[in-house]
């Protein structure tokens, strides 16, 4: 297949137009995290305690369950992790987010590889995923229920959709925006088929896009815990709703919280692991 090289070349689409925009994103998010900014650090702090004043003289203004005090938030949170309510809540999440969130990146990426690789099958499947692409994660809960019941299964299945076109979009445009200049310097060196061009050239070449759609995706499938969980899957997301139907605002915060310091823990592990795959860009 050593004449399907150039498929991908076509004066109409601008390779690089749809791709993310990765390595600037990357070399901004790294340096936060690559040592101790003292001047960034004192802003955020004055930031933070800016926000916990405001956020506390508001809640001087309304009752509890429209707006509890930070303080109220915080002993709502220590009750809640002491108690081991919260503990539970959070594994029962992590069940489906963990098989829901490794499903959907690794079909994403590997359908927008091959799709972003591939003139014909994009042609042909064109169609087909403008049509499913606008379609939302929670328009799909009476499919989950149907196909795997009221349980993790079908929670999974909710952040896997979600997941999916992230990463799809992610891979495929940073496929189709990799330069010609780079395939033409793969083949002096003797690449010619299509599997060692994509193996040798084309991924390594795509990684940084590939994987900011990946970072994206991590923080989506967070979002999309308490929409997999609405159909009464235990979890954080279910504790949110039921604190919100009984009107306790402060338990909402406090559950909203746990997912923050979830992604927030997630983001910090991946974007190290990022550094370290991309070192060869440095």
């Amino acid at each position: 297949m050593a004449t399907d090289i150039d498929h991908r070349v076509d004066d109409s689409r601008s390779p690089g137009d749809d791709g993310p925009r990765a390595s600037d994103d990357t070399s901004r998010s790294a340096a936060p995290w690559s040592g101790v900014d003292g001047t960034r650090a004192v802003r955020g702090a004055l930031g933070t305690a800016g926000f916990l004043v405001g956020w506390y003289l508001a809640s001087l203004t309304q009752p509890a369950f429209v707006l509890p005090s930070p303080v109220a938030v915080g002993e709502t949170f220590i009750e809640e992790l002491v108690s081991g309510e919260m503990a539970t809540a959070l594994g029962q999440s992590v069940r489906h987010w963990v098989p829901g969130t490794v499903t959907g990146t690794l079909l994403g990426v590997g359908s927008g590889i091959v799709l972003g690789w591939n003139r014909t099958l994009d042609d042909v499947t064109a169609p087909i995923v403008r049509l499913l692409r606008p379609v939302p994660p929670l328009a799909l809960i009476g499919f989950a229920i149907a196909w795997f019941g009221i349980n993790h299964a079908g929670a999974a299945f909710i952040i896997a959709i979600g997941a999916f076109w992230i990463n799809f979009y992610a891979a495929y445009g940073a496929v189709e925006g990799v330069s010609e200049d780079v395939l033409d310097v793969g083949r002096t060196l003797g690449v010619r088929s299509d599997s060692d061009m994509l193996r040798s050239i084309v991924v390594p070449a795509a990684s940084p896009g590939i994987l900011t759609g990946i970072r994206t995706g991590l923080g989506r499938c967070w979002m999309l815990v308490v929409a997999s969980e609405i159909f009464g899957v235990p979890g954080v997301g279910r504790r949110i709703l039921r604190a919100s139907n009984n009107l306790l605002v402060d338990e909402v915060i406090a559950y909203i919280l746990v997912l923050s310091l979830m992604y927030l823990i997630v983001d910090i592990a991946f974007r190290a692991a990022q550094r370290r795959v991309l070192v060869w860009r440095a």
